[in-house]
């Protein structure tokens, strides 16, 4: 049997979190910095890796980073909002979906 090396990496230019099996770029989790908060909009894995538990460790990790950046969450991606209800404990760093951010991240971006 072959052990896998899963990582989570931090990338700019989109940002987003990427997460890598073996080095190669399977999903991500993508998301916009505005002031104190991470808008965290689109969260996509390969259909060839799906139903692995990828998708929540990408997010998890993101939202640990997010805490140790100091910033607050806003989770317009569905995922990370299933997220958050289906794992307590970033209530307390979690700000309410608005229209203004969801107006920011459908803005298209040059």
């Amino acid at each position: 049997m072959n052990a896998t090396t899963t990582t989570v990496i931090r990338e700019q230019a989109p940002d987003r979190f990427e997460i890598r099996v073996d080095g190669v770029v399977v999903g991500f989790s993508q998301f916009m910095d505005v002031g104190s908060q991470r808008i965290m909009f689109h969260t996509e894995i390969d259909k060839q890796f799906g139903g692995q538990g990828l998708a929540t460790k990408v997010v998890q990790e993101a939202l640990e980073q997010t805490r140790a950046d100091g910033l607050r969450v806003v989770p317009v991606c569905p995922f990370v909002k299933k997220h958050l209800r289906k794992n307590p404990g970033f209530e307390d760093i979690t700000d309410r979906v608005t229209q203004e951010a969801i107006d920011l991240v459908m803005k298209p971006r040059s």
